[in-house]
């Protein structure tokens, strides 16, 4: 498939189904703002990697700048539309969003310049955020006269209510430090070292196996913010005496036991191709 506002590179693991996807925004000449043409391409995106399983996706974006928040004729329009219209608007971002947040494999954000606005939701909805330290935030919407609806609900869960009280009403520019910090990124570094960042978390996360993460994720949704009673209990021993007797839970202690390589591991590097 052929996209206009970004570009989407797939990779098949050696010997294996599975691939790692990255998805990456490519409107630079915006700063890779959202418009309904972006975020639509990203739907479809999205379902462009789920039709096969997928071990990991990355994004990121090209340019100066991940994100800068709304892209300026997009507002424009939103002014012209009806309430009804503008809740249509932000079904189609909400969605995205929780498409990225609820995506069963790890997914790694990759973040350069300025990220504002509803780029915090999408960098909030991904599993790892890695920054460079010139990166720079800003939950900018009431400068506008308008709140951060949408992306509240993940940027909230990352940074906390009492500090987003603090952010979402101030709308001043945090830095990657500050980010840190604050939950929305997990790790900085210099913006000629990001590739290699990542890179060494992929091969990482690449060594686990895909089953397990995904039930994993799963399992953090499940007991956040959840009394620990009986209920609570009963669930996670239910987890874990399903995993360990499912094919890839037999699979791994099997390998640990028999000390040999389990079935999902990573190829060497230089076994990938590109689809």
């Amino acid at each position: 498939m052929n996209y206009k506002n970004l570009i989407l590179d797939i990779e098949t693991l050696s010997g294996q189904s599975s691939k790692i996807a990255t998805l990456c925004l490519n409107r630079p000449e915006t700063g890779n703002a959202l418009n309904e043409a972006l975020i639509a391409e990203m739907h479809q995106a999205l379902d462009q990697i789920e039709q096969t399983p997928t071990r990991l996706l990355i994004l990121k974006a090209n340019g100066k700048h991940f994100c800068t928040g709304a892209d300026l004729n997009w507002m424009k329009q939103s002014k012209a539309l009806s309430k009804a219209e503008n809740y249509q608007d932000a079904r189609q971002l909400a969605g995205l969003i929780q498409r990225l947040d609820q995506f069963p494999a790890p997914t790694i954000v990759v973040i350069q310049g300025a990220a504002f606005g509803g780029a915090l939701g999408l960098i909030s909805a991904c599993d790892i955020a890695i920054a460079s330290k010139s990166a720079k935030f800003c939950l900018s919407e009431v400068k506008l006269g308008l709140i951060p609806a949408v992306i509240s609900p993940y940027v909230v869960r990352a940074m906390g209510a009492r500090q987003a009280r603090r952010y979402f009403l101030s709308a001043e520019t945090i830095s990657s430090k500050q980010a840190l910090r604050l939950n929305l990124i997990h790790e900085r570094c210099k913006e000629q070292d990001l590739s290699s960042t990542v890179e060494a978390l992929c091969h990482q996360i690449l060594q686990n196996a895909p089953v397990a993460m995904a039930e994993a994720k799963q399992l953090i949704d499940n007991v956040s913010n959840q009394p620990i009673d009986e209920h609570l209990i009963d669930l996670t021993c239910d987890r874990i005496a399903s995993i360990r007797t499912s094919p890839e839970g037999q699979e791994g202690l099997s390998a640990f036991l028999e000390k040999r390589t389990p079935g999902w591991r990573e190829p060497s590097t230089g076994e990938q191709h590109h689809d």
